[in-house]
């Protein structure tokens, strides 16, 4: 199974249902950008509902809601009203490095205080309806904290747990740490997913012979460096075919740049929008430098468009 990973403000609606246009069954499943919890406000986390709310996501990757967040009961509450409107697993992030969020004990923040992640636990899954799964690290400081964390997971019927195999210190800078890997997958009872610098099918090839056991792959920047990563993964497009990854990855451009200046914004978060997309899938076209930089020198929409029309 190919899984979509979860990108602040990339892997959002708008790309999902995009992408399933123009690739229909490329990615099995996504888990979405996390609804945050910060300070327990249950409101701050409805304002991003309309992300994962079923009716909007039809014709889209099917994709299971992330949550972030350490407070138990608006944990549970939030769970189940995802419950209530049909979903049947949420997923416990546990692994976000960003500063702001692990400065709190949140994302991966919390991974040194096995204690605390019992206690989360021990509190929620009791109440929850839907299933729970997890998405981690190894560790904040160091790869060895997941060690500890190991038995208390083990001690919940998680759905499943995703593993991206640095620190959060390391951001995501330096290599994945693939040895600490593979002393801890088999040690886990739930089905373990790996995720983690799988940008070519070259990358899955060695993952899938260095841990065979490991049926899940989830792909977060691969899929915005190349578009097309999941269908040469899954032998539908020809790794080397270049003529048919350049059209298919034209084709999706366009249909994602359409789903952006159809939303009821202004043009400058629309102009903001393609240009951080652009700084990723730009690397799927055959451009020089200096011309994929010239849309982020564009100054106002207009610009941006034909600039990108031209290269397109």
């Amino acid at each position: 199974m190919l899984i979509l990973a979860p990108m602040q403000g990339l892997t959002e609606l708008l790309f999902r249902k995009a992408y399933h246009q123009c690739f229909p069954g490329a990615l099995d499943l996504a888990v979405s950008p996390f609804l945050s919890l910060t300070h327990g406000n249950l409101a701050d986390a409805w304002k991003k509902i309309d992300d994962v709310l079923p009716e909007p996501n039809q014709d889209s990757i099917p994709v299971i809601p992330q949550i972030l967040g350490k407070e138990p009961e608006e944990f549970v509450e939030l769970a189940n009203r995802l419950h209530q409107v049909g979903y049947a697993e949420v997923n416990w992030n546990i692994g976000c490095p960003m500063r702001r969020v692990t400065a709190k004990h949140r994302g991966s923040g919390i991974l040194p205080y096995p204690d605390e992640v019992r206690a989360i636990l021990d509190h929620v899954v009791p109440r929850l309806r839907p299933r729970l799964s997890v998405k981690m690290r190894l560790g904040l400081h160091s790869p060895d904290e997941i060690f500890a964390l190991i038995p208390v997971l083990n001690a919940y019927p998680l759905a499943s747990v995703t593993i991206h195999p640095r620190t959060g210190r390391q951001q995501y800078t330096g290599q994945v740490l693939l040895d600490t890997f593979q002393q801890v997958y088999r040690q886990f009872r739930a089905p373990v997913v790996y995720n983690g610098d799988l940008c070519t099918p070259a990358d899955y090839r060695r993952l899938r012979q260095r841990f065979p056991e490991v049926q899940h792959h989830m792909i977060g920047r691969g899929v915005l460096f190349d578009p097309l990563l999941p269908l040469k993964i899954k032998g539908i497009i020809a790794p080397d075919d270049r003529q048919q990854s350049l059209a298919a990855a034209r084709l999706f451009i366009q249909t994602l740049l359409a789903a952006i200046l159809a939303r009821p914004v202004p043009d400058e978060s629309k102009m903001r929008k393609i240009k951080e997309y652009w700084c990723l899938l730009s690397r799927s076209l055959p451009l020089t430098e200096q011309q994929a930089r010239s849309v982020l020198h564009a100054t106002n929409l207009t610009d941006t468009l034909s600039t990108l029309r031209s290269l397109l």
